[in-house]
């Protein structure tokens, strides 16, 4: 049965749900529900990486999703930590995360590596080309797949070489982050070369842009009701090509779509 990641942004300017649910009792709610609506892991994070956005520091990122980390693990829910930090991905894993999502990959703190050797965490490592303030310059592709895989295959390498096993790994290509428009289309297109690589792999594609634009309309106009239901499409097709686990905000849509997936397959 293909995994569902809930996602619990303990953030003012995440953006889809910013703000919302940036006190602790409020963030505790959320993963609870999520976890009630069929969530097998809930992802916190306490810095934005939409487009622009700001980064905060590493206190101010601990202060948020730690005490969120506490309440929810002592509730017995399997946690992920979506850091770029390596001291927060520590402080994480000490208060209850079980796995640590760098959309990095390791690439925005040289420490984040050892930080998840050290810890026994298994490691969802992203594809990633820079922070959100200018990645989309850096959205030059050729061939997607291919490329996004043989970047990947690095990371996966440099993980090794730390210490961390291909078992603990998760492999995830980045969607939206350093592609544009029909480039994350693409890339979906070409799962499979990402699957060959033999970890575990994770996708998020939950009420993104390129949705939005798949739609003929503009970002603004778009529900959040309608990205929901595009996700939920989206997550069972991610199931025919062979993913772990997708990541989603509406976990009760991508439950039931990936419950009639599973139906039509058999399974």
């Amino acid at each position: 049965m293909t995994g569902i990641w809930g996602i619990v942004n303990v953030t003012p300017d995440s953006f889809s749900d910013g703000g919302r649910y940036l006190d602790v009792d409020s963030a505790v709610a959320r993963g609870l529900k999520l976890r009630a609506d069929g969530a097998t892991v809930l992802d916190i994070g306490g810095e934005s990486t939409r487009p622009g956005a700001e980064r905060v520091d590493a206190a101010t990122e601990q202060s948020r999703v730690i005490p969120v980390i506490e309440q929810l693990a002592a509730a017995g829910v399997a946690l992920s930590i979506d850091t770029f930090n390596a001291s927060t991905a520590a402080a994480a894993v000490r208060a209850g995360a079980r796995i640590v999502n760098d959309v990095s990959g390791g690439l925005a703190d040289p420490e984040m590596r050892a930080a998840v050797a050290e810890s026994g965490a298994d490691y969802a490592i992203g594809h990633w080309r820079g922070f959100s303030d200018d990645m989309y310059a850096r959205a030059d592709y050729h061939r997607i797949a291919r490329e996004v895989a043989g970047e990947l295959q690095e990371r996966l390498g440099e993980a090794a070489a730390a210490g961390i096993a291909p078992s603990r790994v998760i492999l995830d290509p980045g969607i939206g982050f350093a592609k544009a428009g029909a480039q994350n289309w693409d890339l979906l297109r070409g799962l499979d070369d990402i699957v060959a690589l033999g970890p575990r792999v994770l996708i998020g594609t939950s009420r993104k842009r390129f949705l939005a634009e798949a739609l003929g309309q503009a970002d603004a106009d778009v529900t959040e009701q309608r990205r929901d239901l595009a996700t939920a499409v989206t997550s069972a097709l991610a199931l025919r090509a062979g993913v772990w686990a997708v990541r989603v905000h509406d976990v009760a849509a991508t439950r039931d779509a990936l419950a009639i997936a599973h139906a039509w397959e058999g399974r």
